[in-house]
């Protein structure tokens, strides 16, 4: 059980968190922190957390668990700032998309990656942000990714996997090169798609009638380019090579799409479209 739980950073990822642990009865207090007193203010209203501060040094304060949960290009000012004031026994983690920056920040701002330090990821959320659109189901069956250095300390690792999981989440552990390509494939690329698509039509003179007339298709397949641009900016550029590198396999991969449907070769589009459902279906039958 978490005594203190410091959460810099109160928006859907660590306002869900603290819901779902105050549901399952797993954390005395929770502290929120950042910069934005009213934001801060909102969630004490709204029962997310008990208390806040807008200086991280002395939010940490006593804290036996602290979450970062900033967007990816403000880690290393957070970890920065707190270097020095956490308890001796308190566990560090994060929540970034994107484990080989997070890592290379907690290196720069502390000189070393701390023993008590463990990168981890939940693999979860909405195209909604902030901490008004937290719930405490949010992680429910989802999986959180742990990323543990050879310098991390086992136990710390156990009590982040613990809280994840008294969250309701299934836990697993990964490399952080590893995980930064998985999820360059499976959440970055869709991401940039979606948001270039829509760029894309809203150029267009006619944009207004694209819009107008656009079905449950185009909804569904554009509802994550309502994510929070300024996150997906700092997740492509800490992620940019394993982006590029499906950005580009995916290009390849339309050129051949585009070639068969100026051929008009049915046979390939439809080998194409065939296989893509099949696999598609297996991961929802999953």
């Amino acid at each position: 059980m978490i005594k203190r739980l410091c959460i810099i950073g109160t928006g859907l990822i660590g306002g869900s968190l603290a819901r779902a642990l105050r549901a399952a009865g797993y954390c005395e207090e929770v502290i929120g922190a950042g910069r934005d007193a009213g934001h801060l203010r909102q969630a004490v209203e709204l029962g997310v957390i008990d208390r806040f501060e807008t200086d991280l040094a002395r939010a940490v304060d006593g804290a036996d668990m602290v979450l970062v949960a900033v967007p990816l290009g403000a880690m290393q000012d957070v970890f920065a700032t707190i270097r020095g004031h956490l308890a001796e026994d308190a566990v560090l983690t994060d929540a970034g998309s994107a484990k080989g920056s997070v890592i290379d920040a907690a290196q720069a701002a502390f000189g070393e990656v701390p023993a008590n330090f463990v990168p981890g990821h939940p693999i979860a959320g909405t195209e909604r942000s902030g901490v008004e659109a937290s719930f405490a189901e949010l992680y429910r069956d989802r999986r959180v990714i742990l990323t543990p250095l050879p310098v991390t300390d086992a136990a710390a690792t156990d009590r982040v996997r613990a809280m994840w999981e008294a969250a309701g989440a299934a836990v697993v552990e990964m490399e952080p090169a590893h995980h930064d390509e998985v999820l360059a494939a499976t959440s970055h690329l869709p991401h940039v798609l979606a948001f270039a698509l829509v760029e894309s039509l809203a150029r267009m003179h006619d944009n207004q009638e694209i819009f107008e007339f656009a079905a449950g298709g185009f909804r569904d397949f554009t509802r994550i380019a309502s994510s929070d641009p300024l996150m997906w900016r700092d997740i492509c550029l800490s992620n940019s090579a394993a982006v590029h590198a499906m950005i580009e396999r995916f290009t390849g991969d339309m050129q051949v799409l585009d070639a068969a449907v100026q051929e008009q070769d049915g046979e390939r589009i439809l080998e194409i479209f065939r296989s893509a459902k099949a696999a598609r279906d297996r991961f929802v039958d999953k």
